[in-house]
C-alpha cells in the first residue's frame, strides 16, 4: 500500500470502527428499526450522487432482483440486529464478534459455492469458532449460570448478523460479480430502507429523541455508512479487494478505543485473549496468513 491508501484504510476503519459507539448513543432513544431506517435513508441520499455522477445509476433495475435480497441480508436484518445488540452489550465486545463475519464466509464459500478449504484455512475456522465460543460463554453471562438473558440474546443477534454478512458476500460474487460496485452500494441502501419503512413507522419513538441521539444517527448515515462505503470501494479500486478487506482485522481495535474514550467502557483480558484468537482464525481460515503463491513469499 502507498501511504495514501494506508491512511484512507485507517480512515475507513476509524469510521466503521466509530459506527458501533454512535449505534450505541441513539439506540436507546430511537430503537433499533428506527436507528436502521434513518442510517440507511442518510447513507442512500450520501451515495445517490456519487452513484448518478458514475453512471451506473442503469444497473439499478438490471441487478434489481439480486440488489434486493442484497439489501436485506446485507443491510436492514444485520443492522437491524447489531443496534438491538447495542442495547445489551458494549460496542467493543460487538466489533469483536462482527470480525467473524469472512469465518462464515469462508464456511459459507465452501458448503454453497464448492470453494476448496486447504488445512491452514480448516485450522482457522477451528480457531475462530473457538474464540467466539469462549468469548460468548464469558461475556453472555453463560460462565457464572445467569442463562439466556439480554446479553445472551445479544451475542445471537451479533452473530446471526456474522452470518447474514457471509452469505452476503457468496451471494454478491455468485449473482452481483458483473454489477458495478457503486450501485451495489448505494442500491442496497436504498432497498434496506424500503424494507424498513413500515415497520420503522410502526416503532416510532413515543417521546421525541434528543439532538444528540439525533447528531448520533445523522453521523452514523453520512459518515459511517455513506461515506464508509465511498471509501471502501475507492480502496478496492486503488488497492486491490485483498488489500481493503484488510480493514476487518482494524475495526475492533477502534471500536474498543472510541467505547473507552467516549463511553468509558472497559476492556477485559477475556475479550483481549478471544478475541486475538478470533482474528488469527480469520486471518488463516481467509488466506492472509498462510497462503501461498508460486513466486511468492
Amino acid at each position: 500500500m502507498t501511504a495514501r491508501q494506508f491512511a484512507e484504510l485507517l480512515a475507513l476503519a476509524a469510521l466503521w470502527g466509530a459506527s458501533f459507539l454512535f449505534i450505541r448513543v441513539a439506540v436507546p432513544e430511537f430503537g433499533p428499526v428506527m436507528v436502521t431506517e434513518i442510517r440507511v435513508l442518510l447513507a442512500s441520499l450520501a451515495l445517490a450522487p456519487l452513484l448518478w455522477m458514475s453512471g451506473h445509476w442503469r444497473a439499478l433495475r438490471a441487478h434489481a432482483g439480486p440488489l434486493v435480497v442484497v439489501g436485506v441480508v446485507n443491510s436492514a436484518l444485520p443492522f437491524a440486529l447489531y443496534s438491538y445488540a447495542l442495547l445489551w452489550i458494549s460496542t467493543g465486545l460487538a466489533a469483536i464478534f462482527n470480525a467473524t463475519a469472512p469465518l462464515w464466509g469462508a464456511l459459507i464459500a465452501w458448503a454453497w459455492l464448492g470453494e476448496r478449504l486447504s488445512r491452514t484455512r480448516v485450522l482457522g475456522l477451528v480457531l475462530g469458532f473457538a474464540g467466539v465460543v469462549w468469548l460468548a460463554w464469558d461475556q453472555a453471562g453463560l460462565r457464572s449460570g445467569a442463562g439466556w438473558g439480554q446479553a445472551a440474546w445479544a451475542v445471537v443477534a451479533c452473530l446471526v448478523s456474522t452470518l447474514c454478512y457471509g452469505f452476503s458476500v457468496n451471494f454478491t460474487k455468485r449473482h452481483l460479480g458483473t454489477a458495478p460496485p457503486m450501485a451495489v452500494a448505494a442500491g442496497s441502501q436504498m432497498v434496506a430502507g424500503l424494507a424498513l419503512a413500515l415497520p420503522a413507522t410502526a416503532t416510532w419513538p413515543s417521546a421525541a429523541p434528543s439532538p444528540g441521539a439525533w447528531a448520533a444517527v445523522t453521523v452514523l448515515g453520512l459518515a459511517c455508512t455513506g461515506l464508509a462505503y465511498w471509501l471502501y470501494f475507492r480502496l478496492i479500486a486503488s488497492a486491490g479487494p485483498s488489500k481493503a478487506l484488510a480493514v476487518a482485522y482494524l475495526i475492533p481495535l477502534f471500536a474498543l478505543a472510541w467505547g473507552w474514550l467516549f463511553l468509558g467502557e472497559g476492556v477485559t483480558p477475556v475479550m483481549v485473549g478471544a478475541g486475538s484468537v478470533i482474528l488469527l482464525g480469520t486471518a488463516l481460515a481467509t488466506g492472509l496468513i498462510g497462503a501461498r503463491t508460486p513466486g511468492h513469499r
